[in-house]
């Protein structure tokens, strides 16, 4: 019997055998059954594989109507989500609204640990394309969804779709599991969405609060709409942890600085976006009719160096830009946010999420 359980993937760890099992959950095999793919006898290609029958794409995608919550993956554990691709409606017109949610739910626990606007769960909050090549997160042509963030569970995975939108949707997707032992040491993966528009002025916008127990802040996705013409982004980010009350143990110099970059991402008077392993910044500049303001999509993943936390997190960004005499103009802007962490169970329940009209995009 091979000790290693199959968890923690890397190029170091890919040699080593193990006892876990691997599973898969797609339209052609929604329960992920050992022996069970490619069975679909109807579908949303049945019309299509007319002429050759079972087992040639008969269901490769699913169709959630208005107002429906589908069920992604219902998964008895212990073991862990591997690997998340949607694709779709979801990605083609849901983004823009913020109509789709996706949620999961560890463990039997009423409450979700995930729950985004699709499109913002993977930094892609705006709607419009704009390729990812990072690590946990991969936005590929055309708008193809990638999730790795490693997804612990010990009882049971469920992970939904909710479709908010007037009209009925098709969903592509995908989602790759091992089936294997969890070690107690190990947290559960959460992602929660904020969105203020605007931000108060003179108000740091929140990006997460009310974290309760013990665990570790992994990565921030961030979209920021800018309502103020000239440089919008010298706030800092600061870092509440273990019951900080006034001043932050970790306190930053920039928003670019945080995200990676320096120096308003200015080079020769453009705008210079990038997408690496751990950080990204990508800009939609205005098209010289409707879509008016500046728009950034950006991300940053504490891969190397989460936050670790053993009460308490909160985490606040300023967003500043500049006024006459060389002084600090607080911004009233769009502002939209995930915070992706892992901790131990019970967590704390989440805000309740805007309702559609909140959350779209004008």
């Amino acid at each position: 019997m091979h000790s290693f359980n199959g968890l923690g993937m890397s190029l170091g760890t890919l040699p080593k055998l193990s006892g876990a099992r691997t599973r898969s959950i797609s339209a052609e095999n929604p329960t992920g059954e050992k022996g069970k793919g490619a069975m679909a006898t109807e579908g949303t290609g049945a019309a299509c594989a007319r002429d050759l029958g079972q087992g040639w794409k008969v269901s490769p995608s699913v169709r959630i109507e208005a107002g429906e919550t589908y069920d992604l993956a219902d998964i008895e554990g212990p073991g862990a989500v591997q690997s998340v691709w949607l694709s779709g409606d979801v990605a083609r017109k849901g983004p823009v609204g913020r109509f789709y949610i996706l949620r999961a739910y560890w463990d039997d626990q009423e409450i979700p640990s995930v729950e985004c606007p699709a499109g913002d769960f993977f930094a892609s909050g705006w709607g419009r394309f704009a390729q990812i090549n990072s690590l946990p997160m991969s936005v590929n042509p055309n708008r193809g969804y990638n999730c790795f963030w490693e997804m612990p569970f010990r009882k049971r995975c469920r992970m939904t779709l909710e479709n908010r939108h007037r009209e009925g949707m098709t969903l592509y997707y995908q989602v790759n599991y091992t089936l294997t032992d969890v070690p107690d040491d190990v947290g559960y993966f959460h992602a929660q969405f904020r969105r203020t528009n605007p931000l108060p002025y003179k108000e740091p916008y929140t990006i997460v609060d009310g974290i309760k127990g013990q665990g570790h802040y992994v990565g921030t996705a961030m979209a920021w709409g800018v309502n103020n013409t000239g440089w919008w982004g010298e706030g800092e980010i600061k870092f509440y942890i273990d019951g900080d009350d006034e001043f932050p143990t970790i306190c930053g110099t920039g928003t670019e600085d945080y995200f990676g970059g320096a120096y308003n991402w200015d080079v020769d008077g453009r705008y210079v976006g990038y997408s690496t392993p751990f950080l990204g910044m990508h800009c939609f500049p205005p098209d010289g009719t409707y879509q008016s303001q500046q728009r950034f999509s950006l991300y940053r993943w504490h891969v190397m160096d989460p936050v670790r936390f053993e009460s308490d997190l909160r985490v606040t960004i300023q967003a500043l830009g500049w006024r006459d005499g060389g002084r600090y103009l607080p911004l009233q802007d769009d502002i939209a946010s995930v915070a992706y962490w892992y901790q131990a169970l019970p967590a704390a329940p989440f805000p309740p999420l805007p309702d559609e009209d909140y959350l779209e995009i004008i």
